[in-house]
């Protein structure tokens, strides 16, 4: 018989998602969120020459250590904490959340007929314990024509998202294949999670 999840975490994302597939494995969470004051955006800033496996790892850690002594701070009961973050990536090149509409465009435009890999990396610690898990998923989109990406563009689902687009959403109609998680595509990979969670039980 598997371990027990803990009964509650904290999850310091604001991902929407991220919130629904911990509610899918009937997780009870409390979200642990940076105040005003935390720049937490420079958490994301890519090294020049850096591997997309190697960013999101380390993008992942930075937010952990940052939640955990949030945590502290705020005089919070103890439990573990959770975090995660998505990375596409075209070859080596990384390919973060769209500034803007144009560059949106320019994203999809470069995902149009080609596979390209999603890397998800969850960290979950407590105290002093910390476990690491990479999930990497592949996915193929079929062509996209410049019309195809104004309309998508134009939903505004690609803001806000790795890659300009969601897994989950309108993007649907244009992903020919995956290999790999979904749930990871969407941002924590749910078995992978699971069994992390499972050594803080």
């Amino acid at each position: 018989m598997s371990a027990p999840i803990p009964p509650t975490v904290y999850l310091a994302s604001q991902s929407p998602r991220r919130s629904q597939l911990l509610e899918q494995l009937g997780v009870r969470h409390t979200l642990l969120l940076p105040a005003a004051e935390e720049d937490a955006e420079a958490l994301e800033a890519v090294w020049p020459g850096e591997a997309p496996a190697d960013y999101v790892q380390r993008v992942t850690r930075l937010k952990l250590d940052a939640a955990l002594q949030r945590r502290i701070a705020r005089g919070l009961p103890d439990a573990p904490v959770l975090c995660a973050d998505t990375t596409v990536a075209l070859g080596r090149s990384i390919l973060g959340k769209p500034q803007d509409a144009a560059d949106a465009a320019r994203m999809l435009a470069r995902l149009s007929g080609r596979s390209h890999r999603v890397l998800t990396a969850v960290a979950l610690g407590q105290g002093a314990r910390v476990v690491q898990l990479l999930s990497v998923s592949q996915v193929r989109f079929a062509a996209m024509n410049a019309q195809d990406i104004a309309a998508y563009v134009a939903s505004g689902e690609p803001m806000g998202k790795a890659g300009a687009y969601a897994v989950q959403g309108l993007a649907a109609a244009y992903i020919a294949r995956i290999s790999g998680s979904y749930s990871g595509i969407m941002g924590l990979p749910l078995f992978e999670t699971a069994h992390a969670l499972r050594q803080f039980a």
